[in-house]
């Protein structure tokens, strides 16, 4: 296991972090389906060099604490660092920052947590926590021993990262980022931005929930053509960690190879490890991938909001992302969102509305049917 220091908190961690998101193959909203596997797959990754594990309070049903707490008995603890978040939507105050910290420590069966994240916070969120006094809480339960470091996971676009990670004295940062979200997201800027502060960078999605493991045809002849032979997976985590300014990325397992391939991997990667040849093809496998964009859309918004409810950006985002990762509709998160909150194409009566509002001119009304056609009705 190649471990790499944490910015200017100067500690060393694993290169590969565990997350504690997707045991058993469930889902984040699901409970552990087998305790017993789940803590067996975590000393795995331990005893092969993992210190790092990330889980949060609402992961698994909350159930997915209470399994790393009993992972880390028997002296597990002691070899690891943990992090988990508090979530905005379950503190109102101070007392409801207390009792979650609490409940927290109880099911990670510990004293202390060691990297503790505001969780996926945007501007909005970032200004709510402040509104109900989070950051003097984070500095106080530092003080106190309960956490070690402040930190914040994010979602959103660069300017409310930018805005954030310079409004307060972070002692690490987590964002979504991989060789397709270069321009998404905090994105290449976000993560450039924080390494000349000196936060360290912890990277999750790096295989974007698993899409970038398994390439589409076009994008398979691209690395089968290549010299070296590597999988996707390694490809994708190879690219990351050839930055510098990442001190962790996390990796979801739920089977013993996959722990056993991630420890392959990053015992064999470092800063600097990417030829240029090497980042050629990573360029060219993210056009390969943009490519099978089904849709130019970009997310402006400028057709919402439809007067019959129609979730516009929404369907199309979830479209391209399909095509773009041969991924199953069924299994696309967003696209989910929309058919349970009924804001599917089905409620377009061909208003016209959208079109007149799209700076692009895109033909909104023919590409909704295409699209709601190809996801399933």
């Amino acid at each position: 296991m190649k471990y790499r220091t944490f910015g200017k908190l100067g500690i060393q961690g694993s290169a590969f972090g565990l997350g504690c998101m997707r045991f058993n193959g469930a889902a984040s909203g699901d409970s552990v389906i087998d305790e017993q596997k789940a803590v067996s797959l975590i000393r795995r990754a331990i005893d092969g060099g993992v210190t790092y594990l990330d889980t949060a309070y609402v992961y698994l049903d909350r159930t997915s604490e209470i399994v790393l707490g009993k992972a880390l008995q028997d002296g597990y603890r002691d070899k690891v660092t943990i992090a988990t978040k508090m979530p905005a939507e379950h503190v109102h105050n101070r007392a409801e920052m207390e009792d979650l910290l609490a409940e927290e420590l109880k099911k990670l069966q510990t004293d202390h947590i060691d990297f503790y994240l505001m969780h996926g916070i945007n501007r909005e969120k970032w200004e709510y926590f402040k509104s109900i006094g989070a950051p003097e809480f984070f500095e106080e339960m530092k003080k106190a021993g309960k956490i070690r470091y402040k930190c914040f996971s994010f979602h959103g676009p660069y300017e409310d990262f930018e805005y954030i990670i310079q409004d307060n004295d972070w002692d690490m940062v987590q964002i979504q980022y991989n060789f397709m979200d270069v321009n998404s997201q905090a994105g290449t800027k976000g993560l450039k931005l924080a390494g000349s502060l000196g936060i360290p960078v912890v990277i999750m999605e790096g295989l974007l929930g698993g899409r970038l493991a398994k390439a589409p045809e076009n994008v398979q002849a691209l690395y089968d053509a290549f010299p070296v032979k590597r999988s996707p997976v390694e490809w994708a985590f190879r690219w990351l960690c050839n930055h510098p300014e990442i001190a962790t990325v996390l990796s979801g397992c739920n089977e013993e190879g996959q722990i056993d391939d991630n420890l392959r991997i990053f015992d064999t990667v470092e800063p600097g490890i990417m030829s240029e040849e090497e980042l050629k093809l990573m360029d060219d496998v993210r056009q390969a991938y943009l490519s099978r964009t089904k849709i130019g859309c970009t997310g402006c918004r400028y057709c919402m909001p439809c007067p019959n409810g129609v979730n516009i950006p929404g369907i199309f985002s979830a479209w391209n992302d399909v095509a773009l990762y041969n991924a199953e509709p069924s299994e696309h998160y967003g696209l989910r969102e929309i058919r349970s909150n009924d804001q599917g194409a089905d409620h377009c009566v061909e208003c016209g509305a959208c079109e007149s509002a799209c700076p692009q001119n895109l033909p909104i009304i023919e590409k909704l049917k295409e699209a709601w056609k190809e996801l399933g009705g």
